[in-house]
């Protein structure tokens, strides 16, 4: 009897690789328990590539000029089907601009102007500079250095409100390469190919590109006028998934960050505590993303790990911690998920790098605590400089902005006065014109909306990530810019 088997496709990208994504065309091979571990009965089988064999392969081989050979060169399918990360490319043309020699203000990455603490930089230098070496450089268990998840549970506890300890059990706690590789591990673990997964229609981009190129389809949900997505908004999917009757899949899983990344917005404790116990009542699993945790500017932060045993936690060390490249996060896991996520870093990612590991173990210290907390100030002053800048501006009573609860993001909408002609004169080319004539990078809305929205060119977000000074230098030069722009705009000239 014959059968069908899809061709292994792998793709590997630098730092942050999707590996081990596959589909297969056979129902019944190579599935396991923990493959299927939730939502069994609509998990679907997608054809990437298959080749029909007979169960005897006794044929002789055929000469090599009879082969059928593919191009040593050629891209899968599923690597051309993911967008670009379009702050990447903005920053990529910022650079290119300052290599020519001119000054660029950049207010378009989420990347902190301070280097780490001091107390962790001496850390890793005390490291490096002991008589072995081979003790931070070497690999670590998969799941990281225990005295680093130690800290890390410890951190849980002492912050956070209404914690069980059963739940940040050192051996759920998953240090990982950034919450990039938390993602991955967190997709790859939780969903198959055909599962449906739900997002914002305002969010980070990654999570749609990166669950796109696994083979998941997207449910996105709509943001409300806080900018949030409440149980209200996801119990509204959901029933309107199951009025639609066999023509529209449940959905298997849902990821949202609070504070959120582009609006800033926050959920308050009761709102996550509703989207968690919605997301446990229908068996949904929920990513709740809070890696901007410890920015924020008066409201109550609140974790999903006090309101749920089946969420998954993802935070990582680039932004409170100010340690964007040392390429460190963690994850905080359901006690079900310890085998496969353990079997997918160590296949994946080995272990997160060591010398990271090492030096992060100061992050929770006084003097490092203290440290950070100078840094947020800097973010609430610059969030203000932003926020009174666009206050004062012409016409400014046509913009909306986002709430900026938490994180360093400020989310403008131009609104319908100011975008006459959204094909030609939106935000992607304020954007493209400010960094161009101002030398100022921000990044447009078409990186973070939903691509079937409409509203992406009339977005655009500002980071207030790059210190007081770079803010205070930009918005002046926007003061400048947006009057010129909104004529220029209104009059349809543009941008050559």
């Amino acid at each position: 009897m014959g059968f069908s088997v899809t061709a292994v496709t792998v793709i590997v990208l630098a730092l942050n690789p999707i590996a081990n994504a596959f589909s297969l065309t056979n129902k019944n091979a190579l599935t396991t328990p923990h493959q299927r571990h939730h939502h069994k009965d609509h998990a679907t089988i997608v054809h990437s590539s298959s080749t029909n064999q007979s169960k005897s392969s006794s044929s002789p081989p055929l000469p090599p000029t009879a082969e059928k050979c593919r191009d040593a060169t050629s891209i899968s399918h599923r690597a051309n089907s993911v967008e670009s990360f379009k702050v990447m490319d903005v920053l990529q043309r910022a650079n290119e601009l300052e290599a020519s020699g001119r000054e660029i203000l950049h207010c378009e990455v989420g990347q902190p102007e301070t280097g780490a603490p001091a107390t962790v930089a001496e850390a890793a230098v005390a490291a490096l500079t002991k008589d072995n070496p081979r003790d931070v450089l070497g690999y670590t268990d998969a799941f990281g250095l225990m005295d680093l998840r130690k800290r890390i549970a410890g951190h849980y506890l002492a912050k956070y409100e209404g914690i069980d300890e059963s739940v940040v059990d050192v051996s759920q706690i998953v240090v990982t390469t950034g919450s990039s590789g938390g993602f991955l591990l967190a997709f790859t673990s939780c969903f198959d190919v055909g599962d449906v997964v739900a997002v914002a229609s305002s969010g980070y981009p990654c999570y749609r590109n990166i669950l796109s190129a696994l083979g998941c389809e997207l449910a996105t949900i709509g943001i409300n006028r806080e900018f949030k997505i409440t149980a209200k908004e996801l119990g509204e999917e959901i029933a309107r998934r199951r009025e639609a009757g066999g023509g529209e899949k449940p959905i298997s899983g849902l990821i949202l960050s609070s504070p959120s990344n582009p609006t800033g917005a926050m959920l308050s404790p009761e709102e996550l505590k509703g989207l968690c116990e919605l997301c446990d009542e229908e068996g949904i699993q929920f990513i709740s993303d809070e890696i901007y945790h410890g920015i924020s500017y008066g409201k109550k932060e609140a974790t999903a790990l006090t309101y749920s045993k089946s969420a998954i936690v993802i935070n990582s060390f680039s932004k409170y911690y100010s340690m964007s490249g040392w390429r460190l996060g963690w994850m905080v896991i359901p006690s079900k998920l310890i085998p496969p996520i353990n079997a997918l870093q160590q296949n994946m990612f080995i272990s997160p790098p060591t010398i990271s590991q090492t030096a992060a173990m100061k992050c929770w210290d006084d003097d490092t605590i203290s440290e950070l907390e100078t840094h947020v100030n800097k973010y609430r002053q610059s969030r203000d400089i932003i926020l009174n800048a666009l206050s004062k501006l012409p016409h400014a009573e046509a913009l909306q902005l986002a709430p900026s609860d938490g994180g360093f993001y400020v989310y403008v909408d131009l609104g319908d006065e100011n975008v006459p002609d959204p094909t030609t004169m939106g935000s992607v080319a304020l954007c493209r014109a400010f960094l161009e004539e101002e030398g100022v990078a921000f990044t447009p809305g078409v990186d973070f909306e939903d691509p079937e929205g409409g509203l992406g060119n009339r977005r655009f977000r500002i980071s207030y990530a790059g210190g007081v000074d770079t803010v205070t230098r930009a918005m002046e030069r926007f003061t400048t810019f947006w009057p010129l722009w909104r004529e220029r705009a209104r009059g349809g000239v543009k941008l050559t």
